[in-house]
């Protein structure tokens, strides 16, 4: 896959740039929805808590089915070469996996003159079965559902409820599950939920200082409510994931080495992965929130400079009302954008100042962590690609370490659904045939 960089003299990729098997430019049935009030919030199903598999898995099983998902229809000889494995060894995984019900086989395809039933292709069976995935937003909600593919088949959006937790959890389910209901000819597998704040996956309880969460029973009340198995990630580390999992050279070599991605929008965030795996803490993910910028920005730590009172999309936002740019009564961050895009001096500089601090930050952590590639992702690269060249040009000039491009993700403005996809397919894609098992009431 031709992966957008950033240099100099390179822009950001367009706003409907995607991984082309990934599809996220591509979204069937995406759409804004009013949020589902449940009529309780109590736990209805028996809560199965999975934590995500946030990897390339090397296990016989799952690297056959990441191939068959990945360039299916393919015949058995193709995955043996893929994957290294035995012709016998892929003719015993694919028929668990048929037998599963997670791939198929199509008879249609086979070559003409080919004998026997290992020359009969096979891909993932993409119209069986789904995945919900959740990214839960300081300001709101994006549900996807997902093939076994990883390809989204339909979204929507509502506001991030607030006020008690408990009860913003069990509307979020109610949601997703009023969402699930336009599904009646695919079963639901599982459900993935990705967000920010300090996550402990294998409890699934969440601390969410900017929502005001505290101990929020995530897998408890979203997989229980839903009756499926659930699994719940910090989102930087989900997106981390989907550059791993849902991009079409998921199996090439530079997927192996070290990585640094870094997301902006309304929160600021990092990960890192290690040949082929997401780093995930036992003490949830680092943070970054703070990290100083230089800036005059306060902090609602107190401090000033923090790095997202700088450059979230609220806190930019806040400071071209302070500034007269933007109108109390027309401020969010799209009409900063408009303004910039329709020749606002100002506008243009409060964005190219944004991105000035972004790329000198980016610089910055690449030197302290040397990794082999840096992908970046969130609104603030993707939704004004005037200010790529000011991201590089900081970045450059930052960075003591040899020049190195950085990337955007391909996936442009579906970051985050991506995300919540890959929570929900992570522990397929880790161990298929004991995944399956996992779904059995």
């Amino acid at each position: 896959m031709s992966v957008p960089t950033l240099s100099p003299s390179v822009s950001l990729p367009s706003r409907s740039s995607a991984p082309r098997r990934a599809a996220g430019s591509a979204v069937r049935g995406s759409t804004r929805a009013t949020v589902v009030r449940p009529r309780t919030s109590r736990v209805s199903s028996p809560v199965r808590i999975v934590p995500p598999d946030l990897r390339i898995a090397d296990g016989t099983g799952a690297s056959v089915f990441r191939v068959a998902a990945n360039r299916g229809p393919v015949s058995r000889d193709v995955i043996a070469k893929v994957t290294g494995a035995s012709i016998a060894t892929v003719n015993r995984q694919v028929s668990a996996l048929l037998s599963a019900g997670l791939l198929r086989e199509r008879a249609d395809l086979t070559e003409p003159g080919a004998v026997g039933r290992p020359r009969v292709p096979v891909e993932v069976d993409h119209e069986r079965y789904l995945t919900v995935g959740i990214h839960i937003g300081a300001v709101t909600t994006g549900i996807v559902a997902s093939d076994l593919r990883g390809r989204i088949i339909g979204a929507v959006e509502v506001p991030t409820p607030t006020g008690d937790q408990d009860a913003a959890l069990a509307s979020i389910t109610a949601s997703a599950k009023a969402f699930l209901g336009r599904w009646h000819r695919r079963a639901p597998l599982w459900v993935g939920v990705a967000l920010g704040g300090r996550v402990d996956s294998n409890t699934a309880v969440v601390t969410h200082p900017r929502l005001g969460w505290v101990d929020a029973r995530v897998g408890a009340i979203v997989g229980g409510g839903m009756g499926l198995p659930v699994s719940v990630a910090a989102h930087v580390e989900a997106m981390a994931a989907s550059e791993l999992l849902l991009t079409p050279d998921r199996d090439a070599p530079e997927a192996k080495g070290t990585g640094l991605y870094f997301y902006v929008r309304e929160t600021a965030g990092v990960a890192i992965t290690f040949e082929g795996k997401v780093h995930t803490p036992a003490g949830g993910p680092g943070s970054v929130t703070h990290f100083p910028t230089g800036s005059s920005a306060r902090c609602s730590c107190g401090g000033t400079g923090c790095l997202e009172a700088t450059v979230s999309d609220r806190a930019v936002v806040q400071r071209a009302v302070a500034e007269g740019i933007l109108a109390d009564g027309d401020n969010t961050i799209q009409s900063l954008y408009r303004l910039a895009r329709g020749g606002s001096e100002a506008a243009r500089g409060l964005l190219v100042e944004r991105a000035t601090v972004l790329g000198r930050t980016v610089g910055m952590l690449r030197d302290l962590f040397n990794p082999d590639r840096v992908i970046l992702g969130g609104q603030a690269f993707t939704e004004y690609p005037a200010a790529a060249p000011h991201v590089a040009r900081a970045f450059a000039a930052s960075t003591t370490l040899p020049r190195k491009d950085i990337r955007i993700t391909g996936f442009g403005n579906r970051v985050q659904a991506h995300a919540a996809g890959v929570v929900s397919l992570s522990s397929l894609f880790s161990d298929p045939i004991a995944a399956m098992k996992r779904t059995e009431l």
